[in-house]
């Protein structure tokens, strides 16, 4: 019986110390924003979630009139 062979994908491994640095800053960098400017960050994550809200629309929308 003969050998099956498999090819094997590489997985990423969740990236270097650097990717890990700057995600440790962003996220210490958003605390800090809506510590200090709590009304702003609120505008701005609820303008965030409008957008996204939209977005999610119009495509929907697109989708329907192509079917």
């Amino acid at each position: 019986m003969a050998k099956r062979t498999t090819t094997q994908i590489p997985m990423p491994t969740g990236g270097g110390p650097l990717r890990k640095i700057v995600g440790v800053a962003v996220v210490i960098a958003l605390l800090v924003i809506v510590v200090k400017h709590p009304a702003d960050a609120a505008d701005a994550a609820t303008s965030v979630g409008r957008f996204a809200g939209e977005l999610i629309d119009g495509l929907w929308s697109f989708f329907r009139q192509l079917g």
